[in-house]
This record gives C-alpha cells, structure tokens and sequence, in this order.
C-alpha cells in the first residue's frame, strides 16, 4: 500500500500539489468570473449566495492553499499537499460506502486525455463489488456553447467514463474525448436514466461540470478541482457536492495512478 508519506513526495514530485502548473493569473481570472456568475466558471452551480473576489480567494487559500494575498497576481499558483491528501481520503470513503451499498454510479470527466484512467480504475472496482456503473445516453448529440461558438457534441463512455467528443473524432467506446466544462452532459445524462427503466445513480463521480451539474440537482457528486476550478469548493461548502480534492487535473495520466492506487486501497477496494 502506497503511504500517506509516499504520497505526498508523489503529489510534489508530479507537480500535482505544490507548485503547480496553472498560473496564478489563470486562478485569478477564474475567481473573477465566478464572483460575476459567469456559467464558464460556475459549472452548473448556481451558488446560494454572492461570492466576492476577495471572499473566493480566502475559500481557496482554505480549500487548497493558494496564497490568500491578493498583491499576489503573477506566476505558478500552489496547492498544499496535506489538502490534496486529507481529499483523497474523504473520496475515498465516500467510495467505500457506495461499495458497501452497491449503489449505481455515473462516472463523467471534461479532461479525458489525463483522467480518464484514473475514473476507469475506479468504476471497475465499483463494478467489481457490485455497484452497477450507469451509461446513460451514449451517442446523445449535445450543443455545447465553446469560445469558438455553439458545436455539437456526442456523449460517449470509455470504459465505464462518460466524456464528450466531436463527431468524426474517432470511433465510439475508443480513444479520448474533448476537454469541456459544461454541465449539459451529466443533464442530458442524469435526464436519460430518470426516463429509462434501469436505475438513476446516486452517486455520480468525475470533474467540472459532471460534478456540479450532478450536486445541484441534489444527487451526491464529488471529484477532482484545480486551483482555477472555484465552482467545486463553493458547492463543498454550501453542501451540493460531497469532496472536491484539491491537485492539478492537466498532468500527464500516468501520473495520477499511484492516486489511484491510494484512493482504492484507503476504500478497500484493490483487487
């Protein structure tokens, strides 16, 4: 088993906490928006109250550790290791007890081409003790507004992972999908399995607008979130999603495996 010490030198050692790859500007930009209600940031979280500016950055130096100075406006922003951790072992018992209840789960990610082996390991261990993994829509064509415009997108799954892909990117159940933020998927989504005869999950997994476009619609979500991702942390602390764990989400995939192993063994679930 991976230690919490091993862990922590994997997290700096990556650059998944620390110093990390997404600027302070980028961080600082994102609060901004959401301060402003702007639906690229909010996720499909409509928070319950105002956020300021000055109120979201003390979150964020709460949540994950990024300086609470707002002189501070340039360079890498930082994540503290023990946050990232002290996430992980939340997510993990959350996952234990959805193991223990067998409850059907949604796994969705708007980072595909980093994280989806991550989710995929988790929803075969789901899987594997008993919880069926939801698949809800596949191939659902969804109109996404992006910087460059309204596109259409289909809803796929990868290995159990839902993700969104742009027609003619490849063949469906294979290879990565589009990085996106929207929460249209997991509606469109969660919509499908509410109309079907299977069941609807009560649990739903993944990152950006998966996560809190499930919270809102007040089914227990929870994932990954960046320092420039404030819509999770908002949503853990007004209570619409269960764990927002703090660490870059734009590392290379192999880096997030010793996480993987963490989070499965913490739960109980290694196989």
């Amino acid at each position: 088993m991976l230690s919490t010490g091993a862990l922590r030198a994997h997290l700096l050692a990556a650059r998944l906490a620390g110093p990390v790859a997404t600027s302070r500007e980028v961080s600082l930009r994102s609060y901004r928006l959401f301060a402003a209600r702007d639906p690229r940031v909010t996720l499909g979280l409509a928070p319950e109250r105002g956020w300021g500016e000055g109120e979201l950055l003390e979150l964020m130096a709460d949540r994950c550790g990024v300086s609470d100075d707002p002189a501070h406006v340039a360079g890498p922003d930082v994540i503290d290791p023990e946050r990232t951790v002290a996430g992980l072992d939340a997510f993990a018992v959350r996952l234990a007890d959805a193991a223990a209840r067998r409850v059907p789960v949604l796994f969705g990610t708007g980072h595909p081409h980093r994280l989806i082996g991550f989710y995929a390991a988790l929803a075969d261990a789901l899987s594997s003790a008993g919880c069926p993994v939801l698949t809800p829509a596949q191939g659902r064509c969804i109109d996404i507004t992006t910087r460059f415009g309204v596109r259409t997108y289909h809803l796929d799954y990868v290995r159990g992972v839902a993700l969104v892909r742009e027609p003619g990117a490849g063949a469906a159940g294979g290879g990565t999908g589009a990085h996106s933020h929207s929460p249209l998927p997991v509606r469109v989504a969660l919509e499908a399995a509410a109309a079907g005869r299977g069941p609807v999950p009560e649990l739903v997994v993944g990152d950006h607008g998966w996560v809190c476009g499930a919270g809102q619609l007040g089914i227990e979500a929870m994932g990954l979130a960046d320092t420039d991702d404030p819509a999770l942390f908002v949503g853990e602390v007004e209570g619409r999603v269960a764990v927002a764990v703090p660490l870059d989400d734009a590392v290379r995939s192999a880096y997030y495996l010793p996480l993987t192993r963490y989070v499965l063994n913490r739960a109980c679930l290694s196989q």
